[in-house]
């Protein structure tokens, strides 16, 4: 056993009511075991407050101080269930591209979720651990040509199209798949417009079909996405209607479609005031019934819905600079800086705090993904301050990375108490497209992931997956 509230899962069943129900082939068994993760079972304040604590800056190695990840995988399952109970008709396949965290992956093929996969490595990476090829689909309508192969030859039969190119390059090397049409719709409502690249237009939609017709090819179904991060429901009910005037199209070319892809572009939040998941699922679940019988199959293509809320992660203030009113920027000796004694708030009009990790790491979420963070304190002056409002003035501020790149800014304008270097600040909801395209540019490393899980049968279910 570890510390006290730690384990890995060489000792996990202790904690666990269940007996091992699936086993992995000894391959896929041995090769997970030469480096098992280490879940702790406590809070995810107390996961940062233990991390930050064990800390002495003064004296640690090296990198002992970096940014880091906890990982509440409660928060998974929590999602997971509540897909289930409010869009019960619709499978989840798992886009793997928004964070192909290892544990995260094995708890949601435990859970019974499909995936969805763009390459070559996605698939790889699912079928590895465990999951039936039955289970995935290659939800990029222009693929590798050796990627094509590679699906057929590990019998991953459900693939997009939304080009005639990409018809003849699958009857070329996998004549045999399971074709789903990807159309166009309306993205406007989204931070990530998706129809810029991909998507057939409905006035192209049948000759495509007959194209598949020609070619003797075998389509199943239609998808579509309303781009990532929508924020307005009604752009799936839009969507919906698209899909079933393919549908209809393809009747009457002779097609039995029997497979409805919704994409992704769900919301995770549950903050009213926005777009939540309750809110689409109120809609586009009567939606789908009313348009497609029960015999036609509904999977999704959820990504930020699982991955964003689980994630949060903890930076360190490395560094900062006091903005004075007139535009300079003040120098300060260390003695100065330790003891706060700095102007007055009439004095000056804000800070520029650096943190170790950047829009080059897990905040690459900002260029990319059109994210915007929002930081909190998490240490100052030696307390604790995780999930509390601070009685303190605020100031204005900027948050800056660490490397030597001036498009390293993780935020122009914040307000914030006065901080110091070797105090903490924390962002919550960073489980979304930041680690998975995170660099180590300047040489600063990728921040470290400290997984949690208080519910027992999270550990449980993960036990399973790994013996």
């Amino acid at each position: 056993m570890n510390d006290i509230g730690t384990t890995t899962f060489h000792d996990v069943k202790q904690y666990s009511p269940k007996s091992p129900s699936r086993q992995l082939s000894s391959k896929y068994k041995s090769y997970y075991q030469a480096d098992l993760p280490t879940i702790s079972m406590i809070s995810v304040k107390d996961a940062l407050k233990n991390q930050i604590l064990s800390l002495d800056i003064d004296m640690c190695e090296p990198d002992a101080e970096n940014a880091f990840f906890v990982a509440n995988l409660d928060e998974v399952y929590n999602q997971h269930f509540r897909w289930k109970s409010l869009l019960p008709r619709i499978e989840p396949f798992y886009a793997v591209k928004c964070n192909p965290d290892p544990l995260l992956l094995r708890l949601l093929a435990s859970l019974g979720t499909g995936f969805d996969c763009a390459s070559k490595v996605e698939i790889q990476t699912i079928l590895d651990i465990g999951v039936d090829p039955s289970k995935i689909i290659y939800a990029n309508p222009c693929k590798q040509a050796s990627f094509v192969r590679y699906a057929a030859e590990h019998n991953v039969k459900m693939m997009t199209f939304d080009n005639s190119d990409e018809l003849y390059k699958i009857k070329r090397y996998f004549p045999d798949a399971q074709l789903v049409l990807r159309i166009l719709t309306d993205d406007t409502m989204s931070l990530c417009k998706l129809g810029l690249k991909f998507g057939a237009s409905l006035d192209s939609t049948e000759a495509l079909l007959q194209t598949a017709r020609k070619l003797d090819l075998n389509v199943i179904g239609v998808s579509f996405h309303v781009g990532s991060g929508c924020y307005d429901e009604n752009a799936f009910i839009d969507a919906v209607h698209r899909a079933r005037f393919v549908f209809d199209q393809a009747s009457e070319l002779g097609f039995n479609l029997h497979l409805l892809d919704v994409g992704g572009g769900f919301s995770h939040s549950r903050n009213c005031d926005g777009i939540t998941f309750e809110k689409i699922a109120a809609i586009l679940g009567p939606e789908i019934d009313s348009l497609f019988p029960p015999n036609v199959r509904v999977i999704a293509e959820p990504g930020r819905y699982y991955a964003a809320p689980a994630f949060t992660i903890a930076t360190h203030i490395i560094a900062r600079r006091t903005v004075l009113s007139n535009g300079d920027v003040q120098t300060l000796d260390m003695d100065t800086v330790l003891n706060d004694e700095t102007q007055t708030r009439d004095d000056h009009s804000g800070y520029m705090y650096y943190i170790n990790d950047g829009v080059y790491g897990a905040f690459n979420c900002i260029l990319f993904d059109h994210q915007v963070v929002h930081p909190k304190v998490l240490f100052k002056k030696g307390i604790f301050t995780f999930d509390e409002i601070l009685d303190e003035p605020v100031y204005n501020c900027s948050i800056w990375g660490p490397t030597c790149d001036s498009i390293d800014c993780i935020s122009t304008v914040s307000s914030l108490p006065v901080l110091l270097p070797g105090d903490w600040l924390y962002f919550e909801e960073m489980g979304a497209y930041t680690i998975c395209a995170a660099s180590q540019f300047n040489g600063f490393k990728k921040s470290n992931i400290i997984y949690t899980a208080t519910n027992p049968e999270v550990l449980a279910i993960l036990y399973d997956a790994y013996f």
